[in-house]
């Protein structure tokens, strides 16, 4: 399969000297500005893990809707190419300090003025140590952040009512490009009078908003209608979206089928092979910036130090990934050669200690009684996974050839929902190797291995730490060139290699389709579509 890259110019942009993200920015050349109706948008979500507080909300079922209801600093483009939204400007000398100036004028839905203040106490909230936020991680990097006491980011400094100045540990090669990100949106001041009950209605200043009380139905819908004061690049093009949650993919398409549904970017398994048959040019098979994989903890029994090293070895060998992407996903999926994605810049095929993806099932029976040489194994090897994200069939699939080629007993463990499997994999009550797998936050290698393997990331859910690893992914976002900073990421991932905290399985495609009532449909770089670009027939 043919995988377009996607350049990621701004990176580069953080060299000394360069002015970053300046001035205001055109939307994208598909706009459909002035084609606007009134009529609502319906398509396909999971239930939040959390109250949509955007620190805490690292998972996709909650970023869908916080990137409808928030505007950040900056917003990405179907390409994956960054514009200012709130931002006026940010600008850099050294890739360390940097000022940001937001545009003047400029509200949240309950009529606060959005200002630098709610940008530097969104942040100074999600780092702080005590709040336990997921996302806490994403501000390391600033001057202040401690993993080991409450601490206020001194990097921060309020300069006026629209600009704020940021300084960093060190110069960092990407940060301009991450703050599309949720973890940088900004937070009207009344949010910090009950945080959780804000996160049950929460109030933003995106293209969309709540569709009043009870317009998040736990576990059935959440219903969004246009902001009318947001007057950014993302402006909405019809009148309102519905994110329907939905027990199965295949619930899903058939709503989609019937006409119940207006976009759907999840097909599952069992029409892959048939929906761009059935839908033609209104459906998709593109690239996007999606990782996935399985993760098998240290503190599983037979899964630490040396011995638990052969056996991710073996497991990783044991698993044919051309046979499954084949056969389970006709040919929508391909088998990983890393742990980052094929449209990212600096992507390679060619890492030392890549081999451990090929399938071999000698060397994976090898291995395996090497591990037993130390000490034999017993038991079940189990891997996790939300029953309503469309993943039976292939973790079925790798399940029965570890039987097959490492003569174990293997299974899936279904969880009902997406929530219910996060809660307990976050709460580290989960008892076996779970599904893994990352959506980018934003366009670079790093978002890829940082915020999951880096030693405490909020997203590192096996509690992986690596002192030499860690090490390697500071000296990269040291870097303020694009190419040595890459060079730095994939020696980082040699000793990932190693190590196996996740075991890479393929890259996502995205595959959508939509119905014959709308138009203007476009998906991102990350697999979302542009809803707010969507038109509807009234």
């Amino acid at each position: 399969m043919k995988i377009k890259r996607i350049g990621v110019a701004a990176i580069a942009l953080a060299a000394a000297g360069v002015l970053v993200l300046t001035g205001c920015t055109s939307g994208s050349p598909e706009s459909t500005e002035g084609a606007s109706s009134t009529a609502v948008i319906s398509t396909n979500g999971n239930e939040p893990q959390n109250p949509l507080v955007p620190t805490n909300t690292n998972e996709v079922g909650g970023g869908k809707i916080l990137d409808s209801i928030f505007a950040g600093l900056v917003y990405y483009d179907a390409e994956g190419a960054p514009h200012n939204d709130v931002a006026e400007s940010i600008e850099t000398e050294d890739a360390q300090n940097y000022t940001i100036k937001i545009k003047s004028g400029l509200k949240f839905t309950n009529g606060e003025d959005v200002t630098a203040n709610s940008f530097v106490d969104a942040w100074n909230y999600g780092a702080l140590l005590s709040n336990e936020q997921l996302s806490s991680y994403f501000f390391e990097s600033i001057e202040g952040f401690s993993y080991d006491e409450d601490s206020e980011l001194t990097g921060l400094e309020i300069v006026d009512d629209t600009t704020f100045t940021v300084k960093l540990k060190q110069p960092e090669s990407d940060f301009p490009l991450r703050l599309g990100y949720s973890a940088f949106f900004p937070l009207p001041a009344s949010a910090f009078d009950d945080m959780e009950a804000f996160g049950e209605n929460p109030v933003g200043n995106g293209p969309y908003m709540l569709d009043g009380e009870g317009a998040w139905k736990h576990n059935e819908r959440i219903s969004l209608v246009v902001n009318p004061d947001y007057d950014g690049d993302r402006k909405a093009q019809n009148g309102g979206l519905d994110i329907v949650f939905y027990a199965t993919q295949e619930a899903a398409y058939a709503d989609l089928q019937g006409g119940n549904l207006d976009v759907l970017d999840a097909i599952p398994d069992g029409a892959l092979s048939t929906f761009q048959d059935e839908f033609g040019d209104r459906s998709v098979t593109q690239a996007a910036a999606i990782f996935q994989s399985f993760t098998v903890p240290d503190r599983l029994a037979h899964f630490g130090g040396e011995e638990g090293k052969l056996r991710r070895a073996a497991i990783s060998k044991a698993i044919d990934r051309a046979e499954i992407t084949d056969v389970i996903f006709s040919g929508t999926r391909t088998p990983a050669h890393d742990f980052t994605s094929p449209v990212i810049d600096g992507y390679s095929e060619d890492i030392p200690g890549a081999d451990v993806l090929d399938f071999d099932a000698d060397a994976a029976k090898d291995l395996w009684a090497q591990a037993d040489a130390i000490s034999p194994w017993s038991g079940t090897f189990q891997i996790a996974y939300n029953a309503d994200g469309g993943h039976q069939a292939w973790v079925d699939a790798v399940a029965n050839q570890l039987k097959n080629n490492l003569g174990i007993d293997a299974s899936g463990a279904p969880y009902p929902t997406f929530a219910e499997v996060r809660t307990a994999i976050t709460d580290r009550t989960i008892e076996t190797a779970f599904r893994t797998g990352w959506q980018a936050d934003y366009p670079a290698l790093f978002n890829f291995l940082g915020p999951i393997y880096a030693t405490g990331a909020g997203s590192n859910d096996g509690d992986y730490s690596n002192a030499e690893f860690d090490g390697l992914l500071k000296e990269g976002l040291a870097e303020t060139d694009l190419a040595a900073a890459n060079e730095k990421f994939q020696q980082a991932q040699e000793i990932l290699f190693a190590d196996l905290p996740a075991i890479p399985l393929w890259y996502s495609t995205v595959n959508g389709a939509w119905s014959q009532s709308v138009e203007n449909v476009q998906f991102g770089w990350n697999s979302v579509p542009l809803y707010y670009e969507v038109t509807k027939s009234e």
